[in-house]
């Protein structure tokens, strides 16, 4: 009636399932895990205050196919006096403030964007 075939399936189908289910909250705890020690870092850094440009802005945007909602994430990048440049996420409205070419004092804590002043260029 039953093949060996199906045995295996019986027999070795749960045991997918299982690895399946491992691998997806590895990963979900391996994330998490992640952006715990990244903002541990920040909160553990100093809090930088340096002369810096506007060298360029970007989005990135998912999702938003049929009756799904888009995300976007917003970017600026940043040029010191050093020439060192670094990117860092900005919310939205501060991305709206900021242009290429601006000038000013970038505040920053490791990775996290804390606010840009800008100055007039002399």
């Amino acid at each position: 009636m039953y093949s060996s075939f199906d045995n295996a399936i019986f027999t070795l189908g749960p045991i997918f399932i299982g690895l399946v289910a491992i691998i997806i909250f590895g990963a979900i705890i391996f994330s998490i895990a992640k952006s715990i020690g990244t903002w541990n870092s920040n909160n553990n850094s100093p809090e930088l205050k340096v002369p810096a440009e506007v060298v360029t802005k970007r989005t990135k945007t998912s999702g938003g196919s049929g009756d799904s909602s888009a995300s976007t994430w917003y970017y600026a990048t940043f040029q010191v006096e050093s020439g060192d440049r670094m990117e860092l996420a900005v919310n939205g409205s501060q991305y709206g403030m900021l242009a290429d070419g601006d000038v000013g004092m970038l505040t920053f804590q490791g990775t996290r964007f804390n606010g840009f002043e800008r100055v007039n260029k002399v």
